[in-house]
């Protein structure tokens, strides 16, 4: 890439009469030249198809995906522009952050999020955490992503049938040709989490279910430790004719439940860390639920609904 800034597209898909959306006044404020950008709002109900549908009137070198609630940092276009320097790159993100201001309930969610016990490499989608860094499809979020058009075009944009999991098919495919994705933990937006335990629940039931399914169109060694949860919820039905050493697994979960709430207690404070222990537990049950149900179900087609979109290019004013 040149020592010219390229243009860059911001796709945001959002739901038909949505007015207010945090995503545009946010972009509204980034450091970069406003003539270097294109900012599309792609209406729907399939954000998959939504994406796609904005893919093929993009006009910039890269596309900067944003869900519609993404608050991104100012400086977050030219730090990424400096990772595409390098020919290699097709892929760069960084984390969705809960705001400080968000309600109780949302904050135990983000420790959940955040915690290497509920889930392990993935937590870096949701905490800045260690260095800039080459790494895969696990540390990345598409609320939060960059992308080289024509390289993502040539593959031929998302896989929709795979929602919620179409970026991270769409990674795997990019390394599988030699590509590099880079996670820096200064790549930030804020991001609220689900508002109710019920919302919460149901995410971790289509995270399980959508990565069964990724795993049987592309699978990769990258995700056996998605294997784990449901594994675990086979133990916890077979526990009760184990007998008693069959117990010792669930003894050494208890205690990986005491360190993880020790180490977010350091990070998070006594009383949202401890709010959290249940909900780790439920995490692992409910997504591990998810990947039971996906692995027996087939990804679904896109509904003739999702298929009316709508893409309007929206005028970045007031910005200089």
């Amino acid at each position: 890439m040149s020592d010219v800034l390229p243009t860059i597209t911001i796709i945001v898909p959002t739901r038909p009469g949505q007015e207010e959306i945090p995503a545009l006044s946010a972009s509204r404020h980034l450091d970069y030249p406003a003539q270097k950008i294109e900012l599309l709002v792609a209406r729907g109900n399939q954000p998959a198809v939504q994406r796609n549908h904005a893919l093929r009137v993009a006009q910039g070198e890269l596309i900067y995906f944003l869900d519609d609630d993404s608050r991104p940092l100012p400086g977050n276009l030219r730090r990424a522009v400096a990772h595409f320097a390098k020919e290699a790159v097709q892929m760069v993100g960084g984390p969705n952050v809960c705001p400080a201001e968000a309600p109780l309930i949302e904050q135990v969610f983000a420790v959940v999020l955040s915690s290497w016990l509920a889930f392990g490499p993935s937590r870096a989608r949701y905490a800045s955490l260690g260095q800039a860094r080459n790494t895969t499809e696990k540390e990345l979020i598409l609320c939060n992503l960059l992308a080289r058009r024509d390289s993502i075009s040539q593959l031929g944009g998302f896989n929709e049938s795979l929602y919620p999991n179409e970026e991270n098919a769409l990674m795997d495919e990019l390394q599988k040709r030699g590509g590099t994705l880079v996670y820096d933990p200064d790549l930030i937006v804020y991001r609220r989490p689900r508002g109710t335990l019920k919302a919460f629940l149901k995410m971790l039931l289509n995270y399980g279910r959508g990565r069964a399914e990724q795993f049987r169109l592309h699978p990769t060694l990258g995700s056996a430790l998605n294997f784990v949860p449901p594994a675990f919820c086979a133990y916890l039905l077979l526990a009760p004719f184990l007998g008693e050493r069959g117990l010792l697994p669930l003894s050494l979960y208890g205690v990986a439940l005491l360190a993880q709430t020790a180490v977010a207690a350091l990070r998070h404070g006594v009383f949202r860390a401890v709010l959290a222990v249940p909900l780790i537990v439920v995490t692992h049950i409910f997504y591990g639920l998810g990947f039971w149900w996906g692995l027996f179900t087939r990804p679904k087609a896109t509904k003739a609904s999702s298929m009316n979109v709508q893409v309007e290019r929206i005028e970045l004013c007031g910005k200089s």
